[in-house]
């Protein structure tokens, strides 16, 4: 007995892995998105700007990057147990104000998933 699969089955069987492609970010994207970012920040390196370094950022806790100097709220935050991962970020790159009040990020936040999407993928490259 053979089975035959409907076409709709296999235009969905090759596409999948593009939409999972799709969900892991650009990085390409994310470096622009992260113009908005570089004024105060770098990733390529450990060096401070305005803002940390978010080189290294994902397993980080948040307040802890050296020689910055960071709000009491981000210090507070990091010993409340923020840690720097895909969601902790995504959560703050929407609101910064709404997720750690009183810090002095003056960044209003990015309201595009995609856009989040993709500075997480770029990030990702300088989180080894």
């Amino acid at each position: 007995m053979s089975y035959r699969l409907p076409p709709m089955f296999l235009l969905f069987a090759i596409a999948s892995p593009v939409v999972a492609l799709a969900q892991e970010g650009d990085p390409t994207a994310g470096a622009i998105v992260f113009k908005k970012c570089a004024i105060c920040h770098i990733a390529e390196t450990d060096q401070n700007k305005i803002g940390p370094s978010l080189n290294g950022l994902f397993g980080r806790t948040a307040g802890t990057h050296p020689n910055f100097a960071y709000s009491p709220a981000m210090q507070q935050a990091g010993k409340d147990g923020l840690v720097w991962s895909e969601t902790s970020l995504r959560d703050y790159l929407h609101d910064p104000k709404a997720k750690v009040k009183g810090t002095k990020m003056t960044f209003i936040g990015l309201k595009d998933d995609t856009e989040i999407t993709n500075l997480i993928a770029y990030l990702k490259q300088y989180s080894k």
